[in-house]
């Protein structure tokens, strides 16, 4: 067996895995890059692009069908699927490439192919045949999607939202089980695409929301669209022929039985860990064998090992894989100079319609009595109205005697665009009433905000009472 010393060792060329060796190679030369599949993020390949490009399609097909709402009659004559799969793979394989391209524009000398387990806490044996010795080493191994027992009776009918962007039609019918945030995106954009969908969960969870209202204004508004249960009660699912046959109560508690022609599990990602060799460590492991981490660090315990990207089981987003990439590079390349790296506020967008967003806090998360609400409803936003896009509702969060942002949860239009002016005011450590200090124009979604955070302020003590049926009242109002 060959054998190698390095002073860093990255496993996983992901999003993490990028950043991580980005940083490190800035402080060493001595690096190896190991990856025992295709390069290529979660991302780019199965993830946030593809499904984006996706809902994009099913955004053309819902615009046209509403567009008699505003006069203009317009008509769809019918959704070409191999149309909208083959311009989503096209796309999917172009943001790919761009991938591909970076890691291969890495150091040749530090890209190693093959499978890594750890031989102890230092060294890593790759497919058996080189002994890698390192003195730091970084775990960016991603996650793969989680498939409950409950649909051990379906065989080549049971499909995860990586192999949707496989297809090269759309189907007939889908059941989809899990309505989190990729659950949610997929299953509507299938939906209006034509696609018969019905969507069960459990738990009643919906997307990332804890707010109760909130979450009980969006359950509604989705079920108004299509179906959706979120906390079904699921009898049996059994492959029947070339279908997928399942029995389930309805909403008026009756039983019934369904034919489709898929079930799409999007029920959670699962680290990829478990086949690391971990046991052949002294790190610290959680009880389902994730080895437990400073997330300011990325350290594991005290030991030369970090751990970044949804590896770790923490917050399985882009920027965040990012963030700890950079945190766990820079540390690797360092060490034993460890340092705490800096963390954004929380941020997560559910790219629906109307959209979900979560900023810094939960609502779950905060202690009673010690915050406020701001409110708004978004039916009679003003911008909102012109657009038909007036469904949903936000709540802000303040804390009582300091006035500071502690958290959002939205329901509604562009709540992109306003989940990133609270993250922004979030990780400022802004006040309500700073925030009101900065400019809204007139006639934006974001007025519906100034609104909610009027509300707040109000019941901070910290600002007057907002004026009665102020519709996105003009500047100075």
């Amino acid at each position: 067996m060959q054998k190698k010393k390095v002073d860093v060792a990255i496993i996983g060329t992901g999003t993490a895995g990028m950043v991580a060796y980005r940083t490190a190679v800035k402080k060493t030369d001595s690096i190896a890059l190991i990856e025992s599949g295709k390069y290529g993020t979660t991302c780019a390949r199965v993830g946030c692009m593809p499904s984006k490009l996706l809902i994009a399609a099913a955004e053309a097909a819902h615009n046209a069908e509403k567009a008699y709402k505003f006069g203009v009659n317009a008509e769809i004559t019918s959704i070409d699927g191999r149309a909208v799969m083959e311009r989503v793979k096209a796309e999917r394989d172009r943001f790919v490439g761009f991938v591909i391209e970076s890691v291969e524009g890495f150091n040749p000398d530090h890209r190693i192919k093959g499978y890594a387990k750890f031989k102890n806490d230092n060294t890593l044996v790759i497919d058996d045949k080189l002994e890698i010795e390192a003195k730091s080493i970084v775990i960016a191994t991603g996650s793969s999607p989680a498939i409950p027992p409950i649909f051990q009776d379906v065989t080549d009918r049971l499909i995860i939202n990586d192999d949707v962007f496989d297809w090269d039609d759309l189907p007939k019918s889908v059941a989809l089980f899990g309505p989190g945030v990729i659950g949610l995106e997929l299953g509507q954009a299938l939906h209006r695409l034509g696609v018969d969908v019905k969507i069960f969960g459990r738990g009643g969870f919906v997307g990332p929301l804890s707010d109760p209202e909130i979450l009980e204004y969006a359950t509604k508004t989705f079920q108004d669209e299509f179906y959706i249960n979120p906390d079904a009660d699921v009898t049996s699912i059994k492959q029947i022929g070339d279908q997928v046959e399942i029995t389930y109560r309805d909403f008026n508690g009756e039983c019934v039985t369904s034919r489709f022609d898929y079930v799409l599990a999007t029920t959670g990602r699962t680290p990829n860990v478990k086949k690391l060799g971990l046991e052949n460590t002294s790190l610290p492991l959680d009880e389902n064998g994730v080895p437990v981490f400073n997330p300011y660090t990325m350290q594991i315990g005290d030991h030369p090992v970090f751990i970044a990207g949804d590896a770790n089981n923490d917050k399985p987003l882009l920027h965040e894989a990012a963030d700890e990439g950079r945190i766990a590079g820079n540390n690797a390349a360092n060490y034993p100079d460890v340092r705490t790296g800096h963390r954004s506020s929380p941020l997560g967008i559910v790219f629906s319609d109307p959209q979900l967003a979560t900023v810094g806090s939960s609502y779950t998360s905060l202690n009673e009595g010690c915050f406020a609400t701001g409110k708004v409803s978004f039916e009679s936003q003003g911008r909102s109205r012109t657009m038909l896009v007036n469904k949903g509702i936000l709540h802000v969060y303040g804390e009582i005697g300091t006035g500071l942002l502690l958290g959002a949860e939205i329901f509604g239009p562009r709540a992109e665009h306003l989940a990133h002016l609270l993250a922004w005011a979030h990780q400022q450590k802004m006040t309500i009433s700073e925030i009101l200090e900065m400019p809204f124009y007139h006639p934006v979604i974001e007025e519906g905000l100034r609104t909610a955070l009027r509300d707040l302020n109000s019941k901070l003590k910290l600002g007057e009472k907002p004026p009665k049926h102020c519709i996105d009242c003009g500047a100075g109002a």
